[in-house]
C-alpha cells in the first residue's frame, strides 16, 4: 500500500485497499470527460470515499455541485462521515437533505402531514398566513441565520445536528438546509430529488443551477430501477373519491360534488365488471372508460372534463388554506382526486404506462410507469453521472434498462479471500410453484436449523417473498429455531423505519451472546439497506428465487421491454432482478476480505446455467451442491477451520 498524500487530494485515508486507485482514477477521467460509469464494486471497498476522492477535485475546480444520491438515511448519513474525515484533510462543504416534516419544528406541519408535497403546502401556507415563527425568526435574525449557515457549511453535518442548532435559536432548520445546499460543495440526498418530476424541477430551481452544473452519484444504483418506476407511478383508491364527494359537500361546491358522485358510480360499475371474481386482485383497463359514466350522464366533452378538474384542484388548493387557518389537517381530497385523475388523462395513449383496477389495496385506480429510464431523461444534460452498487451484473443491461448514454462499464473483483466464502446449494428443495407443499417447507425448516446450529452466532434467514416466509412459519420454523436457543427476530411487513431499526438493533446485539436468527424477505430492506459487521452475520440462508409473481403490470412490463429490447423482455423484466435481489441478500455476510460467511441457498435452480451466469463469481467460484447431511459436514469443517476443510474442498 503507497502514501497517497499527495497523489490523492481528498483521498483521507493513509493508504488504499486493492484497486481504490483505479477507481479513483476512472471516476477522475470519467469526470472530465463529461461521460458517465456504471460501476460495480464489492461490499467494503470503500466506494464513497473513492467516488468522492474522484469527483472533487474537477468539482472544486470547475465550480460543479455535486447530488449524491442514496436510498436510505442511513447511506446518507454514510456520506457525511466520509466527508467529515476528508474535510479533516482538504476543505469540502456538505449538506444532507431531508423531507420537511423531518426538519421542521413547527408543531402543526409535523403532526398532520405525513407526505412531502402536503408538507411543502403547509410550509408555504403557514408562512404566507405569518403563523409561521421560525421563519418570522429568520428575518429578525437574519444575522444569526447567515453565520449558522457558515458555520455548518465549514464542517459537514448530520441533519440531527443542524436541528439541535437550530431549534436553540429559533430558526427553521429546514430553510437553513435549504440555503446551506445553495453553496455546499456537495448535497446528500435520497434518490426522489431527482426521479420525481414534480420534486426534481423545484428542487434544481431552489439552488439555481442549470443540470449542466451537475455532477450526480447514484449510490446502491441497483435499487433504480424499481425505485423510478414507484417515482413515476401513482394510485388513487375509491375511499379518496368518497371522502372526497363529503368534502364538496361540507364546502358547498355543489356541482363538483355532483361530477364526483356520478364518476364514483362509474367506477363502481367498472369494478364490478372488471373485478367480479374474488381471485382476481388486478386486471388492465382502457382508460377512457373510467370517465365514460360521468361524460354519457352529463354529456362532457373533454375539454370541459379537462376544465372541470382543474377546477377541483385550485378548490383544493383553496380547502388546504381554510384547513391551515383553522388549525386542522392541511388534506384535500378534491384537489387529490383532481391532480391524479388530469395525470390519468395526460398519460392515455403512452405505450409506456400501465392503466389498472386493482383491490390489493382497497379499490383503487393505479397508475404504473413501465419504462424507469424516463426518469433519467435528465442525464442528457448533467456533466457526468456515476452508477454504483456492489450488484449490477450484467452492466451492458444495466444500461440498457435505464438508458444510459456514454456509459464507461467497469466491474471490480470481490475482495472476500476464498477461504473465507462458503456457498452451499440445497440440491433437493425449490420454492417453483408447483412444488411448493408443507412437506417441502418441512424440508427447509430442517436445513435452515440445522445451519442455524452450526454457524456461530447471528444468522439470516431471507425468503424469496412474505408468502414464502409464512409457508416455513407453518412448518413450525419459529418454535424450532428457538429450541436452538437462539432468538428469533421476523421482519413486519409494514413496519415503520423506526420499528425496523429498533428490531435489527436488538437482533445484533445478541452476536455478543448465543447469537440471534433474523427473518425476513429478498428486496427488503433488512437484505438490503442494512450493514451487518463481524458476529453481526456469519451466515445467511436464502430460501428461494424472489421472482415476482406473473400479475399484470410485471407482464405488461416483459411486454414493454420485449417491444424496446427484442428477445431480452423477459430477461430484463423478470428474471434478472429476481437475481439480483438474491446477490443483494447473499452480500450481507461478507463485509470485508477477512470476514469469514456461510452463504446457504434452498433453491436447486440457481445450479442451473442460466441462473449462474448472472451471479458473481465470488459464489459461483465457491459453490457447492449438498444434501442435508453434506451441508452439515461442510458448514462443521468451515467453522472448526484448519487445513482439513481446505484438505476437503481440494478433495470435492
Amino acid at each position: 500500500m503507497s502514501d497517497t498524500s499527495e497523489q490523492f487530494e481528498y483521498f483521507p485515508y493513509e493508504s488504499l485497499r486493492p484497486n481504490q486507485r483505479e477507481f479513483i482514477e476512472l471516476v477522475a477521467e470519467t469526470v472530465r470527460n463529461g461521460e458517465n460509469a456504471i460501476i460495480e464494486a464489492p461490499t467494503g471497498f470503500g466506494k464513497t470515499v473513492s467516488v468522492l476522492a474522484g469527483i472533487l477535485p474537477q468539482a472544486k475546480e470547475m465550480g460543479y455541485k455535486v447530488l449524491y444520491l442514496a436510498r436510505t438515511h442511513r447511506q446518507m448519513d454514510r456520506v457525511i462521515e466520509e466527508l467529515k474525515v476528508i474535510n479533516r484533510k482538504a476543505k469540502v462543504s456538505g449538506v444532507e437533505l431531508r423531507s420537511r416534516k423531518e426538519l421542521c419544528l413547527h408543531t402543526y406541519l409535523t403532526q398532520f402531514t405525513s407526505d412531502a408535497y402536503t408538507a411543502m403546502v403547509v410550509c408555504k401556507n403557514l408562512k404566507k398566513l405569518g403563523k409561521c415563527e421560525f421563519y418570522e425568526n429568520e428575518k429578525k435574525k437574519k444575522a444569526e441565520f447567515d453565520e449558522l449557515v457558515n458555520f455548518f457549511l465549514d464542517e459537514p453535518s448530520h441533519p440531527v445536528e443542524i436541528l439541535s442548532y437550530a431549534e436553540t435559536l429559533e430558526l427553521c432548520p429546514y430553510d437553513l438546509t435549504k440555503r446551506m445546499a445553495e453553496k455546499a460543495d456537495v448535497i446528500v440526498a435520497s434518490y426522489l430529488y431527482l426521479l420525481s418530476p414534480s420534486i426534481r424541477e423545484n428542487f434544481i430551481s431552489s439552488l439555481d443551477v442549470d443540470y449542466s452544473d451537475l455532477i450526480v452519484v447514484f449510490d446502491e444504483a441497483h435499487n433504480l430501477p424499481d425505485q423510478a418506476i414507484s417515482a413515476l407511478s401513482d394510485r388513487i383508491s375509491i375511499n379518496t373519491v368518497n371522502r372526497a364527494i363529503k368534502e364538496a359537500d361540507e364546502y358547498n361546491e355543489h356541482e363538483i360534488a355532483n361530477f364526483l358522485s356520478i364518476f364514483g358510480r362509474g367506477l363502481e360499475i367498472l369494478f364490478q365488471e372488471k373485478l367480479a371474481s374474488r381471485d382476481v386482485q388486478e386486471t388492465p383497463v382502457q382508460p377512457e372508460l373510467v370517465f365514460s359514466h360521468v361524460v354519457d350522464v352529463l354529456g362532457l366533452d373533454t375539454r370541459w372534463l379537462v376544465k372541470t378538474l382543474n377546477d377541483m384542484v385550485a378548490v383544493g388548493d383553496a380547502i388546504r388554506e381554510d384547513r391551515i387557518e383553522k388549525g386542522k389537517p392541511p388534506r384535500s381530497y378534491i384537489g387529490r382526486v383532481g391532480e391524479f385523475l388530469l395525470l390519468w388523462l395526460s398519460l392515455i395513449g403512452r405505450e409506456d404506462y400501465l392503466f389498472l383496477l386493482s383491490r390489493e389495496r382497497g379499490l383503487s385506480l393505479e397508475l404504473v410507469a413501465l419504462d424507469p429510464s424516463k426518469a433519467l431523461g435528465f442525464l442528457r444534460e448533467v456533466q457526468s453521472a456515476i452508477f454504483m452498487s456492489g450488484t449490477l451484473t450484467p452492466l451492458e443491461a444495466f444500461r440498457d434498462v435505464m438508458g444510459i448514454e456514454r456509459a464507461r462499464l467497469k466491474k471490480f473483483p470481490r475482495m472476500v479471500k476464498r477461504e473465507n466464502a462458503q456457498v452451499l446449494v440445497a440440491k433437493d428443495v425449490s420454492t417453483r410453484g408447483e412444488e411448493r407443499s408443507i412437506q417441502v417447507y418441512r424440508k427447509m425448516v430442517d436445513y435452515i436449523v440445522e445451519a442455524a446450529k452450526l454457524i456461530p452466532r447471528n444468522v439470516g434467514v431471507f425468503a424469496a417473498s412474505y408468502e414464502v416466509l409464512q409457508g416455513l412459519l407453518s412448518a413450525n420454523l419459529q418454535v424450532r429455531l428457538e429450541e436452538t436457543g437462539k432468538a428469533v427476530f421476523i421482519e413486519k411487513q409494514g413496519a415503520s423505519s423506526a420499528e425496523n431499526d429498533a428490531m435489527v438493533a436488538s437482533f445484533k446485539a445478541h452476536a455478543k451472546g448465543n447469537g440471534a436468527v433474523l427473518l425476513g424477505v429478498m428486496g427488503g430492506r433488512n437484505s438490503e439497506g442494512q450493514d451487518y459487521s463481524g458476529d453481526e452475520m456469519n451466515g445467511v440462508i436464502l430460501v428461494g428465487i424472489p421472482y415476482a409473481r406473473p400479475t399484470p403490470r410485471v407482464q405488461a412490463q416483459v411486454r414493454y421491454f420485449e417491444r424496446k429490447f427484442p428477445d431480452k423482455g423477459r430477461y430484463y423484466g423478470y428474471y434478472l432482478p429476481a437475481h439480483r435481489k438474491l446477490v443483494q441478500a447473499a452480500g450481507r455476510v461478507h463485509r470485508s476480505a477477512e470476514e469469514k460467511g456461510s452463504i446457504i441457498i434452498l433453491d436447486y435452480r440457481v445450479l442451473w446455467r442460466g441462473i449462474r451466469k448472472d451471479l458473481p463469481d465470488w459464489i459461483v467460484e465457491t459453490m457447492r451442491p449438498v444434501d442435508l447431511a453434506r451441508m452439515r459436514l461442510y458448514l462443521r469443517r468451515f467453522w472448526s477451520g484448519g487445513e482439513r476443510f481446505k484438505k476437503t474442498l481440494r478433495e470435492v
